[in-house]
């Protein structure tokens, strides 16, 4: 049986209230969607199967890249993590799996923390390993690379922690290791750049041969930060070769916030796709840099345009299932907040790229109508799908309005009491 956070009562009361006000929404959008020859009840359907990964250092309070300033109430350990983590996925049913960051989020007694994930409906993701900090107690340091140091016991001892981070994920039920490194140069001539590469390459191959059968390694490149010179897995390509040198079971992984300005995502991802090593996605938005904003705070057409590729690199191959995941840091929100109106924005922009008239569109690119073929995806951007989202979200038991049920049943207030602050402890590993 699974545990409910907040009292089901409660987001019963919530949805009673607005319940009249949906079903008039749903019914006008359904009558303009069936005048264009959808059925809303389809795309309801669709909207049900959405389900996008929560990260389990995303519900505590991150920080700038100077200070983090401290919320109420937030977990102090991965227990209370997964306690946020199931009130998410209780409101906005579309958040059923957590993605653990190791060392921060070690447990104990791993089966205890499986029990207790099972217990609140949730299970786990793929986890991440964590080498671009040096932890208490750890004989080397990273200052100066991991799995690209120059050291080789460096190099061992970084491989050792991500073949443990592994162990632990089988434990949990886990099926893929997300390694990311932040490993590169901040001068030039401080680095051999092909020979970085190369010590990557036969690290990374060390903790590929670790891979249970069934698993598998999701490597994330990076522009920039910490290393500001070079970073030695910096784009799509170098993550790309480094996929295909170590195998089937090795995959890219796609951080929208990892790029240059400007840079154009959605190509990256047709491109990823069309070679069979398009793993996953860490969802969050960009301005300038990697700011890990909310998801579709600054620019939800490029949110958009990507699940547009997807949906057309699904049509072109059906067991195509890349992993979801969300990656954001909140400095002047309430965490939870801020990843339920993140798990709302994708799930949008997955719903609205199946109201593509694919048809007419390839129609379009035929004939070299240009404008047309702009127009049909605007289209479909353009079209409120919120009552289809708020619909879903009502049939499996969630909230119409998460964050307004959120902020109703009082949790952040009752979270502060029962959780008061610790030295040294918070839900965010990063500062």
């Amino acid at each position: 049986m699974t545990t409910n956070i907040i009292d089901t009562a409660q987001v019963e009361q919530h949805n009673a209230s607005q319940r009249t006000t949906l079903q008039a929404d749903y019914d006008a959008l359904g009558g303009m969607l069936s005048r264009r020859g959808v059925d809303i009840e389809a795309l309801t359907a669709t909207a049900q199967t959405f389900a996008v990964a929560l990260p389990s250092w995303g519900v505590g309070t991150g920080g700038t890249r100077f200070a983090r300033f401290p919320g109420k109430g937030e977990p102090r350990d991965v227990t209370e993590k997964l306690e946020d983590c199931a009130v998410i996925h209780q409101l906005t049913r579309a958040t059923p799996t957590v993605s653990l960051h190791f060392p921060w989020d070690r447990p104990s007694d791993p089966k205890a923390l499986r029990q207790q994930a099972d217990s609140l409906g949730l299970s786990f993701d793929a986890v991440n390993s964590n080498t671009f900090q040096d932890q208490p107690g750890q004989a080397h340091s990273y200052k100066y690379g991991s799995l690209t140091a120059q050291s080789q016991a460096a190099r061992e001892q970084a491989v050792a922690h991500n073949i443990d981070c592994i162990e632990l994920g089988k434990t949990l039920g886990s099926k893929g290791l997300t390694v990311w490194v932040g490993d590169g140069a901040n001068f030039p001539g401080q680095h051999n750049l092909r020979g970085s590469l190369e010590r990557y390459l036969d690290s990374a191959k060390g903790i590929y041969a670790a891979l249970p059968d069934d698993w598998l390694m999701y490597i994330e490149h990076k522009l920039f930060e910490p290393a500001f010179y070079c970073t030695v897995i910096a784009d799509w390509g170098t993550s790309f070769a480094a996929a295909q040198t170590l195998g089937d079971k090795a995959k890219c992984l796609v951080d929208l916030g990892h790029h240059a300005p400007n840079t154009n995502i959605e190509m990256i991802v047709a491109r990823l796709a069309q070679f069979g090593k398009l793993g996953g996605f860490h969802f969050n938005d960009s301005k300038y840099g990697d700011d890990d904003l909310d998801s579709g705070s600054i620019d939800p057409f490029q949110l958009f345009l990507v699940f547009n590729e997807l949906a057309d690199a699904t049509l072109r191959d059906a067991s195509f299932r890349p992993a979801y995941m969300l990656d954001q840091s909140h400095n002047v929100t309430d965490p939870i907040e801020s990843l339920m109106s993140s798990a709302v924005e994708v799930q949008r922009a997955f719903v609205q790229a199946a109201l593509v008239d694919r048809k007419a569109l390839a129609n379009f690119q035929e004939a070299n109508d240009a404008l047309q073929s702009a127009q049909a995806l605007k289209k479909a951007f353009r079209t409120d799908v919120s009552p289809i989202l708020a619909m879903a979200r009502l049939r499996a038991g969630g909230a119409i309005d998460p964050v307004a049920a959120y902020r109703a049943s009082g949790y952040r207030e009752k979270a502060a009491v029962k959780r008061p602050p610790k030295a040294g402890a918070s839900g965010s590993g990063i500062v």
